[in-house]
């Protein structure tokens, strides 16, 4: 990872989130927990040398529209510069694919295989990547769903139920089992 990682916690309506970022972008992103502790240990898990500090205006831009997402405001994050860290070529190519789903917008964990060419078999390799994600929100692994649009897994806390919640913030309807393609009629 380039230069220093630095991070900061910050109130949500949803918890207390927490940023790290370095000198080319957020490098880990915390999603809301119910204590400071807690997801302040998260992201010194990701981060471990990492110190908090100041937040450069940059940062401060980012975490004002993750408390304004929370919130229930529609916020895109396709242009906030990401250093994800060393990671397999493969998860560089998921990532890369799922920054560009936006708001509301969901895809399966095979799908996003089969858009990279690799073939549906390689749909639990993107789930590997989704659950190793990061950067969740900037990077939005809660938009990728398990085949027949069940919500899947999330390692964030709350799990699964918080990627229900963030969808349902962005009006996917998950209790429905929402799927990406229509009916042939």
């Amino acid at each position: 990872m380039p230069g220093h990682s630095h991070y900061q916690l910050f109130e949500t309506a949803a918890g207390v989130a927490a940023i790290g970022w370095t000198s080319a972008g957020v490098a880990s992103f915390r999603l809301p927990a119910p204590s400071a502790g807690e997801t302040e240990r998260a992201v010194l898990r990701r981060l471990p040398d990492a110190v908090r500090a100041e937040t450069p205006a940059e940062m401060r831009a980012v975490i004002k529209d993750a408390i304004r997402y929370f919130e229930g405001e529609r916020i895109e994050f396709f242009d906030v510069p990401i250093d994800p860290g060393h990671q397999p070529p493969f998860f560089v190519q998921v990532y890369t694919l799922v920054r560009k789903l936006g708001w509301g917008e969901t895809t399966t964990y095979g799908a996003v295989a089969r858009a990279l060419d690799a073939g549906p078999e390689h749909a639990r390799a993107v789930g590997q990547a989704m659950a190793t994600n990061p950067i969740p929100l900037i990077i939005p692994c809660h938009r990728v769903l398990a085949a027949g649009g069940k919500i899947g897994g999330f390692s964030a806390p709350g799990g699964s139920t918080s990627k229900a919640r963030m969808l349902e913030l962005e009006g996917v309807a998950v209790a429905v089992a929402p799927v990406q393609h229509g009916f042939d009629f």
